[in-house]
């Protein structure tokens, strides 16, 4: 079986199901920041990654899961398109102030 990498943005599926994103990778301190589906913040050590038997997977349809976002963020919006400014999200944050 091929290791998945570690690629700030991807998804993956651990073995129990649970959903989680790579949201930051410190290779001085050796771990690998990861956000779960929820929102959870969780770290792992980038020597133990392989062993966690990940499986990379598409982003989830309802990718807002773990944004905290208004209502307002979602006026004129069609299913499936993303509020603008997301993908940069200093851009969201200015939007907000």
């Amino acid at each position: 079986m091929a290791v998945a990498y570690p690629v700030i943005g991807k998804w993956f599926r651990r073995p129990n199901g649970g959903l989680f994103e790579v949201v930051a990778l410190d290779e001085s301190d050796g771990t690998i920041e990861i956000q779960h589906f929820d929102g959870t913040i969780d770290e792992v050590e980038l020597e133990s990654w392989p062993e966690l038997l990940l499986i990379e997977v598409s982003p989830p349809e309802d990718w807002s899961g773990s944004v905290d976002m208004d209502p307002d963020d979602y006026i004129g919006l069609k299913e499936g398109d993303m509020p603008p400014g997301y993908h940069d999200p200093l851009e969201f944050l200015h939007k907000k102030q």
